[in-house]
């Protein structure tokens, strides 16, 4: 019991948070997803985030939803990532059914709740398979390509690129709190508990210091980028050109839209046909 207790610690630490974080979203470039062209990823995602929305069929949803668990696999997304996803799907609509079933609900209350639930694990799926298999840069030239502000493309991918100093920062207050602080025995069960209670507490107060220090570096970025001509290469089309041109789509990008079509063709027709005999 020990051991398993000491194995959780040690899969929730600072350390291993940082470490998935970071691999969904700059660990993932070998992958086939990451191979593709940001511009079909994009345009992959407009249908699967938007058009399961507009659709109450449960077969064709279902459907649906294993073909994007199965490019959640490809794209090897964390394990870390995939839990919280768990966790965001129950906590928007596992509780729903809980609560019917507690109010007077019965078994026909699945199906609606059923619908709901499949159509936000495939947005949800969606975004995280895009998401990880595209670095700063893919994903800022591909919205650039679509007409997106360059201030709008530039500052998803600056937030992409802060991500680590973020988490270093952040990691370098907790432990500076710790070096000063005075934790509480753990020894026992309500030592254990008060510890948990003080290491939560010591990350609430982390957070305004690493806002302020981030403020400190997005200025310094910013006088830098400035320094270097970042206005004028936003608006010269020479450089836009030079930054597009990394831009091609390939042999595995028309193999990955025609499997899609395909599947989402055959989605449509299974529900039909099984609509009909059911």
């Amino acid at each position: 019991m020990r051991k398993l207790t000491e194995n959780i610690l040690d899969k929730i630490s600072i350390d291993y948070l940082r470490n998935q974080v970071l691999k969904n979203a700059y660990g993932n470039d070998d992958t086939a997803i990451a191979k593709l062209d940001p511009r079909v990823l994009l345009i992959w995602y407009l249908f699967f985030g938007l058009v399961p929305w507009f659709l109450n069929d449960v077969i064709l949803l279902l459907f649906l939803f294993l073909f994007v668990v199965a490019t959640t696999r490809t794209a090897r997304i964390a394990p870390l990532v995939l839990f919280l996803f768990c966790i965001g799907v129950f906590s928007q609509t596992g509780y729903l059914f809980i609560v019917a079933l507690f109010f007077g609900g019965n078994a026909e209350t699945i199906a609606p709740l059923l619908v709901m639930t499949l159509k936000v694990a495939i947005v949800s799926l969606a975004s995280i398979t895009v998401f990880s298999g595209l670095d700063p840069d893919r994903l800022a030239n591909g919205l650039l390509w679509f007409g997106c502000p360059d201030q709008l493309s530039f500052s998803i991918s600056f937030a992409y690129r802060i991500l680590p100093v973020l988490m270093e920062e952040f990691q370098n207050i907790l432990l500076s709190y710790r070096l000063r602080g005075n934790p509480p025995q753990k020894k026992t069960f309500f030592g254990k508990i008060r510890y948990l209670f003080y290491q939560i507490k010591m990350i609430i107060q982390s957070f305004y210091p690493l806002m302020l220090n981030t403020a400190k570096r997005s200025r310094t970025t910013v006088e830098a980028l400035e320094l270097k001509g970042y206005r004028y290469s936003l608006k010269n089309p020479q450089v836009k050109r030079l930054k597009l041109a990394m831009l091609k789509v390939t042999k595995g990008d028309y193999i990955f839209i025609l499997i899609s079509v395909c599947w989402a063709a055959a989605s449509f027709g299974a529900s039909a046909l099984l609509g009909n005999v059911l």
